[in-house]
């Protein structure tokens, strides 16, 4: 029988741990503590922050759950975690809005479930009702609501785009943008972002690209900058790791072929898996995390750690994999030929992916590279993930290096990945997309072309863009910024990157 002082001891020690980052043996020194109180509410919220952020989804929500059984004093938040599980891992979307309906029950008004709400019925496509969401956060007041009023504010910008300045939503949004309100960067530069695209939707073309450059400003700031060398140096590191093995892992007990979608980001991932999503031989999983983890712990450090696997351990891994994909896709009524991996990033993990998978199939999304960097330029995106997303000269190096690695990637396996092209999808849809299934050894199926009626749930900044018939503004829109693309142009040439139809703008010196 331990005394009360022991166990108390139990739970410091695993909170140290927790804090330190060790979040393995933390979990293991909470379970051992709560064989001795079970009731112990907050013992058993800790222990689910330490396995979710350690990937292990389903042993969380069960702990969360414990912690609501033993009566915790923040249903709401726990609630709230729970939500973000169900949704961003687990694909539970009707369990994740209960929770966030819990959430607000607990705590009428509570600002980041109504956030997460809209957020949630925007990947669903739910316009109507994200927009309620926001307006009822935002009837709360900004100052009541702060971080999470500014960003429903944000989002109901990208919803409800103005017919003209004199609107009332973007006069708000211009106030909110420049307000003395004591915000974090990475909040104002959302609204800076959302201003920039509302005025790029008006025309207003030169004051739009001076907002996403604030924009960009504000979210770098006080962050690591872009090193091209250090980009240079992982870039020949992955080129020298050794290629893939030659043997197949026998890892595939029965279930789909994982399939990777790839490339730069906002290259048009998102529409060709929501293309897809529409063919009964394809399960989409979206954006997965399954292989950047391995990288960052199994496979440490990376790519070093290529040279010393064996097929035994590429097996072992292949497998871990398919279990996770297997939980992504319980949900599913049938048997796809493939299920999703629509990282874009993934395109430097190539060789990791035929070392585990030699026989997968990679569709490579491309694009224009000046509507590429320009589109990059324009979206919010995490500085700690994307250090050269900050100014036009890092995106172009960027591109250089990640077009340096892909031309490598094609030399060693030239008959396994397919390029895929935005800009020729939206003038020739069918032909692109004849050629794309043909890769993929599957039926024609016309219903692929009406994707934008499809009732999934889309977790990326385009899941407005593929709720449309396939448009073609964006492509080509770099002409409108041609003044402002200088910097992006030169780093661009500078990398030996071919620009299709750019010619210099006429100089204005007299």
């Amino acid at each position: 029988m331990q005394t009360p002082d022991a166990i108390r001891h139990r739970f410091a020690r695993a909170d140290a741990l927790l804090g330190q980052g060790r979040r393995a043996e933390a979990a293991a020194a909470y379970r051992d503590a709560l064989t001795h109180q079970p009731g112990h509410a907050e013992g058993w919220f800790n222990l689910a922050y330490a396995l979710r952020h350690d990937g292990h989804f389903a042993d969380a929500l069960d702990a969360y759950g414990r912690a609501l059984d033993c009566g915790i004093d923040r249903a709401e938040q726990v609630h709230l975690n729970r939500a973000v599980i169900l949704s961003d891992h687990l694909a539970r979307e009707d369990e994740a809005e209960s929770e966030l309906h819990a959430a607000l029950a607990a705590a009428p008004g509570y600002p980041p479930a109504l956030l997460n709400l809209g957020n949630l019925h925007e990947e669903r496509g739910r316009r109507d009702d994200a927009i309620a969401c926001y307006r009822r956060l935002l009837s709360l007041g900004l100052a009541q609501t702060g971080t999470h009023g500014y960003q429903a504010l944000a989002r109901l910008a990208g919803i409800e785009r103005p017919a003209t300045p004199q609107d009332p939503l973007y006069r708000q949004l211009e106030s909110a943008a420049r307000s003395p309100a004591p915000l974090e960067d990475a909040v104002r530069a959302d609204l800076w972002f959302a201003l920039g695209r509302m005025r790029d939707a008006l025309g207003e073309h030169a004051a739009a690209f001076d907002a996403f450059v604030h924009g960009k400003h504000l979210a770098h700031r006080g962050h690591r900058p872009y090193d091209p060398e250090r980009a240079s140096r992982l870039t020949r590191a992955l080129i020298d790791a050794p290629a893939g093995l030659s043997l197949a892992p026998s890892a595939s007990d029965a279930g789909p072929e994982p399939l990777f979608i790839c490339g730069m980001f906002r290259s048009g991932s998102t529409l060709v898996e929501q293309v897809l999503s529409a063919h009964p031989g394809v399960a989409t999983c979206g954006e997965l995390e399954l292989l950047p983890r391995l990288v960052a712990g199994a496979l440490r450090p990376f790519p070093a750690s290529l040279g010393w696997l064996t097929e035994a351990r590429c097996t072992a891994l292949a497998r871990s994999y398919y279990a996770a994909l297997r939980v992504r896709l319980q949900a599913e009524q049938r048997t796809p030929r493939y299920a999703t991996d629509k990282r874009p990033d993934n395109f430097r993990l190539i060789g990791l992916i035929k070392h585990l998978f030699p026989r997968a199939r990679i569709v490579h999304t491309v694009r224009h590279p000046l509507d590429n960097g320009l589109s990059i330029l324009m979206q919010h995106l995490n500085p700690r993930v994307f250090d050269y997303a900050g100014t036009l000269a890092d995106i172009g190096h960027h591109y250089g290096e990640y077009l340096r690695l892909m031309a490598h990637w094609k030399a060693l396996y030239p008959g396994d990945i397919h390029d895929f092209d935005y800009d020729r999808f939206v003038m020739e849809p069918e032909a692109t997309l004849r050629s794309l299934l043909q890769f993929l050894q599957l039926p024609w199926d016309p219903g692929c072309l009406a994707f934008h009626t499809r009732q999934n749930t889309v977790r990326t900044a385009s899941y407005w863009q593929v709720r449309r018939p396939l448009y073609a503004e964006a492509s080509g829109r770099w002409g409108r910024y041609r003044e402002q693309l200088a910097p992006l142009v030169d780093a661009l040439a500078a990398q030996g990157v071919g620009l299709p139809g750019w010619q210099a703008p006429a100089s204005t010196a007299g």
